[in-house]
């Protein structure tokens, strides 16, 4: 039986630094990349340690699961971890966010993360692990980056109670919460054409410091892997204040009205 990672944003950003960085976690026959964009997926045969096998799915269309469970069934691996690493963000009021674009972030941070877990799992055996990455906006409500903190909430709370479910299974589950990291999300999010909804950033932390501690805290059995002392004295002082209070700092930080 073959043993393979599968990796979803796998042509850029942090999902990319786990493909690159796999050997951190074991050793694979193959690793599974998945992303919208082939040619980004090719060049990825040049820098993982490991066989790739591209595969060009786009996440938001429901028939790219089935696509995937076909895949799985006719395939038949072991898959040792799951990287679900694919989503995006938009800084901006969410009324004034197209429609589509909204839906499109729900479909693709949480609806496709779900169901990339739940095609997998019957895949997995004891010692697997999913990493699901989520985000420190998770811990908050944030205003003008509402619709994206919303759907890290439910990864982080999605995974943390799959983590109990499969526990009896050996199968385990590890949400990951970066704080502002240098990666193309910015380029998605950001519209440049208007005044920036983020005008202050506490602290910019690189792809491999997160994925890194991602690595340790999945071997150690953690259920959620914050790095760095900003991201995780935020991720308290959020548990602590009132809520409001928190969304007006915020709104004060940022100069928004």
């Amino acid at each position: 039986m073959k043993k393979i990672a599968v990796i979803t944003g796998a042509s850029s950003g942090m999902g990319r630094r786990f493909a690159e960085t796999l050997r951190e976690w074991g050793s694979f026959d193959e690793v599974w990349a998945i992303a919208r964009r082939a040619d980004r997926l090719e060049e990825l045969k040049e820098s993982v340690e490991f066989p790739v096998r591209p595969i060009a799915l786009d996440l938001t269309d429901r028939s790219s699961f089935d696509a995937y469970d076909a895949l799985l069934k006719e395939e038949q691996p072991q898959v040792a971890l799951l990287v679900n690493a694919s989503g995006f963000g938009k800084f901006c009021a969410a009324m004034d966010t197209p429609l589509s674009v909204n839906l499109n972030m729900v479909d693709l941070n949480c609806q496709a993360l779900m169901a990339m877990c739940q095609l997998t799992v019957p895949y997995m055996g004891e010692g697997g692990r999913i990493i699901n990455i989520a985000s420190v906006a998770a811990d908050q409500p944030i205003p003008y980056i509402n619709v994206y903190a919303a759907t890290k909430a439910f990864v982080l709370r999605y995974s943390r109670a799959l983590n109990r479910e499969l526990k009896s299974r050996g199968i385990g589950v590890t949400a990951v919460c970066p704080f502002w990291t240098k990666t193309e999300f910015f380029d998605r999010a950001i519209n440049s054409d208007e005044e920036p909804v983020v005008k202050k950033y506490a602290a910019m932390y690189e792809p491999d410091q997160i994925v890194y501690r991602a690595w340790r805290d999945a071997k150690r059995g953690r259920d959620v892997s914050r790095f760095g002392f900003i991201a995780r004295g935020q991720s308290l002082l959020t548990k602590v204040l009132p809520h409001s209070l928190v969304m007006s700092v915020w709104m004060n930080q940022q100069k928004l009205k």
